[in-house]
């Protein structure tokens, strides 16, 4: 029933974000950083992830990945900008744990590997592993569905249908 309610993706007027880890969905507003629960950033909606691997949501382009590998920005090919944070405050990491597996610029596909991270060593580090999924682009949006599955799979299931304006 869920999978009717998101669509297909065959017209541009919508976007059809997969899950780009595997692990439980949390709302932004249960995380424990203001910038992403009051949705400063933008909306959507946060995965703590069940293993350490982050993959492409949608065929897009890398825009921008961070130094550090924590976090990147991609750009489907609608033109709808996503940010993926792993973990919280895991700038201070400086790189520690994350290996980034694509470069700027680089086109990818929905379920190739953007990057991989060691939860262990974020956890030890005290910053917590729950990873925003962002769009920081409101002006474009005109509305999004989220998913109601409480656990989602990498590259599989729907995590956010967009309508764009």
């Amino acid at each position: 029933m869920l999978f009717n309610f998101f669509g297909n993706n065959n017209n541009n007027s919508h976007v059809i974000i997969k899950a780009p880890m595997s692990g439980r969905v949390i709302s932004l507003s249960e995380l424990p950083d203001e910038v992403f629960a009051q949705k400063m950033v933008g909306d959507g909606i946060a995965i703590e992830p069940s293993e350490g691997v982050a993959v492409a949501p949608f065929d897009g382009i890398v825009k921008q990945v961070f130094s550090t590998g924590h976090a990147m920005v991609l750009e489907s090919k609608e033109g709808l900008a996503l940010l993926i944070h792993i973990g919280l405050d895991t700038v201070n990491l400086k790189g520690e744990g994350f290996k980034v597996m694509v470069d700027e610029g680089s086109m990818v596909r929905a379920g190739d590997v953007l990057a991989k991270f060691d939860p262990e060593i974020i956890l030890r580090n005290n910053y917590s592993i729950m990873s925003p999924i962002v769009l920081p682009e409101g002006d474009r949006i005109k509305s999004i569905d989220f998913t109601m599955e409480k656990y989602v799979q990498k590259a599989h299931d729907v995590l956010m249908k967009v309508r764009m304006r």
